[in-house]
Order: C-alpha cells, then structure tokens, then sequence
C-alpha cells in the first residue's frame, strides 16, 4: 500500500485566550474575554491537515499527566491519531494570549513550554514513519536540547526512507535566543521551510519579504513563507517563483493561523497538488482561522466560542 500519511511531530500544550480592547491598564484591571483551549503549534497543524482533508494525520507529542486525557480526546475529535507521551515530572505546556480585540487582532504570547520541550529521542521509534508520506517538524522543538536531538534522529530516518520534511521555524522571539546559524544548522536536510514574514527576514538579514524567501530558498530545495494580509511567497533556487494572494478575512484572533496555513499546504501537497495550490489551500484556511477564538478548526456540532 503506498505511503499516504502525514506524521507531525511537536508541541501539544493548553492555551488561556484572553482577548482585550484597547491597551492593558498595568497595575490594575482590564476587561477581557478568556477561554481555555487546546493548542500547541504541532498539535493545531495536525487538526487543520485532517480538517482540509488528510486521510490520515498522526501526532507524536508529550504532556503532563493532569491533561493528557482531555488533549487526547481534542486531538481524536479532529481527527488526528494522537501518540502522547506522559512525563512523569513537567505539567502541559501552557501559553497564555492575549489577543487585542480591536481590528488587528494581534497576540502576544506567554509561553511556559512544560512537557512539550521535553519531548526526546526516546520517544521517537522509527515505527512512527511506516505509511508516511510527510514529516512535519515544529520548530519549537529547535529550542531545547531534547528537543533538538529528536528533530536530527527524525531527520535521519525520514531522509533514510524517502520521506521529505518540512519545518515551520516557530518563533522569532526564541530564534533570536537560539542564533540564525544554529537554527540553519540544525534544519540541513530539511525539504521544505514555512517561515513567516518576521523569521524570514530574520534568518537572512534582510529587511524586504520576497528578498529573504528568495535568500532562504539556496539552503532549502522549497520555501513558503506567509506575509499575512499579504498572502505567501513560494522560492525555490534563489528566486521567488510564486506570490499567493491572502483570502480576505475579518479577524476575530489571529491565533494558529500561521499553523492553519501550514496544514491545509500539507493536506494539498499529500493530495497531489504543487506548491503554488498548495500554499492557495494554506490562504484559504488561515483566513478560516483568523474568523475564529483560538487554533483550531471548527467542529461539526460544537458551536464557535463565544467573544
């Protein structure tokens, strides 16, 4: 039977979605909405993928023990194959956002990467990849040594069946703490690249968007990077080869977009399409995810949370 799944390894943490208006009043209170979510920039790829209509979604992840049943049934409700790996020590992840309630939209994020940065070469079995067309990395991964260790054991054994790999480089923030040389060593090997705007002029030194997908596409056969309102560039051999426009959306929370985006470009790679439709399926659902609170898809019968 020929390979047809998609296996992403990566975080799998609990976010608190706090959406304010206005700027925060430091030192006393401000108004928000706050909602408790799944989340984790590998777990939301895999629930997009199998939402934009993978036939098979896998997660390797690890978390705490005081949540790891309630993730689990989250993750099979979209229909992923969760492989959760309990740490017997650190709680799940846990990322607070705030989210401004104005017209961007914009997060920031508070991140207490728990059970999720102690995911490990041990918890990788070469098993994983029996019927698995694609590798996906979370970047998150990059930044702890576990971490780090398990992307270059997944790497090998992807490369030695065959299996292209794609990466998404996460956060500018910790990319700046883990050093754009490191990072780029680190990802040799991989096939495909998905930064967006903020990485990708970050990881060259560059200041213009089609410059540095361009510069970035000499180290990686293929880069995709997401601009946002401004759709995604596709490179490949130091030229930018594609512009895909964005889907316009009105944004309730911009939260796991990026990560809507990465999965439905995977789900349309694994259906047989080119980078460019690919990256127009990553559009399409990362304005279906802007219209949402939080970073997941919707699911059938559950109603949308409110504001």
């Amino acid at each position: 039977m020929a390979a047809r799944a998609l296996l992403v390894v990566g975080d799998v943490v609990t976010d608190v979605v706090a959406r304010h208006r206005g700027p925060l009043a430091v030192g006393t209170d401000t108004a928000a909405s706050i909602r408790t979510v799944p989340g984790g920039a590998g777990a939301n790829v895999a629930c997009w993928a199998a939402q934009r209509g993978a036939a098979e979604v896998r997660l390797l992840g690890r978390v705490g023990a005081e949540a790891a049943a309630w993730h689990e049934r989250e993750l099979m409700a979209q229909g992923v194959r969760p492989r959760l790996v309990v740490d017997p020590q650190a709680p799940t992840g846990t990322v607070i956002c705030l989210v401004d309630g104005g017209a961007s939209a914009e997060r920031t994020f508070l991140t207490d990467s728990g059970a999720s940065l102690r995911l490990e070469p041990a918890d990788w079995s070469d098993t994983l990849l029996d019927g698995v067309a694609r590798l996906h990395l979370s970047g998150y991964l990059l930044f702890s040594e576990p971490g780090r260790a398990l992307v270059r054991v997944a790497l090998d054994a992807a490369r030695a069946r065959g299996v292209p790999v794609s990466l998404d480089p996460a956060s500018a923030g910790f990319l700046k703490e883990l050093g754009v040389e490191r990072f780029l060593a680190l990802v040799e090997g991989v096939d495909v690249l998905l930064p967006n705007r903020d990485e990708a002029c970050l990881l060259t030194g560059l200041t213009d968007a089609t410059a540095a997908a361009a510069e970035l596409s000499l180290r990686v056969p293929l880069v995709v990077a997401k601009q946002g309102d401004d759709g995604a560039l596709v490179a490949r051999s130091g030229e930018v080869c594609a512009r895909v426009p964005a889907v316009p959306a009105m944004a309730r929370d911009t939260t796991g977009a990026g990560d809507a985006f990465t999965g439905a470009f995977l789900a349309a790679l694994l259906a047989g399409a080119d980078p460019e439709e690919a990256a127009a399926e990553g559009c399409r659902a990362g304005a279906l995810a802007v219209k949402r609170v939080g970073g997941r898809p919707p699911m059938p019968g559950r109603p949308p949370l409110p504001d």
